[in-house]
């Protein structure tokens, strides 16, 4: 099933060119990196790199969303280390990627975390994203 928007509220608009040994710039020039592939050692960040920033700072805000409506109060010095995995699937005919999210939330007891946490995963439009697609690993810490 194909999620449509209700509404749009934000676009972000890129361009690439190269593939993974290229470059990439975002139309405001806020982004503008060089790109390699993973382990080539040659300069520049990959796509895994920056998924796994972008689903991070994306759930953090689907949390510091949630938190309110919950009555839970998300810490400032809440942090996710991330990392996105690349590796054959079916027997080496396609490539996938898996995720493994580890949540700090510091002052919090285990049950709010958790609960935060699985309301936050409902909401983040990274989560929505991959729900069922990749293995996405939430890990409390």
């Amino acid at each position: 099933m194909t999620t449509k928007l209700d509404k749009v509220l934000y676009t972000a608009e890129a361009h690439t060119t190269g593939g993974r040994d290229g470059a990439g710039k975002s139309s405001d020039g806020a982004i503008d990196v060089q790109l390699s592939s993973p382990g080539s050692g040659k300069p520049g960040t990959n796509p895994e790199q920056l998924f796994a920033v972008g689903y991070a700072a994306c759930f953090i805000g689907a949390m510091k969303a949630v938190g309110p409506k919950i009555s839970v109060k998300v810490p400032d010095d809440v942090a996710i280390d991330s990392k996105v995995s690349l590796g054959p699937t079916n027997g080496g005919a396609a490539y996938g990627i898996s995720v493994q999210l580890s949540i700090t939330l510091p002052g919090l007891d285990a049950e709010t975390k958790k609960k935060l946490v699985d309301t936050a995963h409902q909401v983040c439009p990274y989560s929505n994203a991959t729900r069922g697609n990749i293995d996405v690993e939430l890990v409390i810490v």
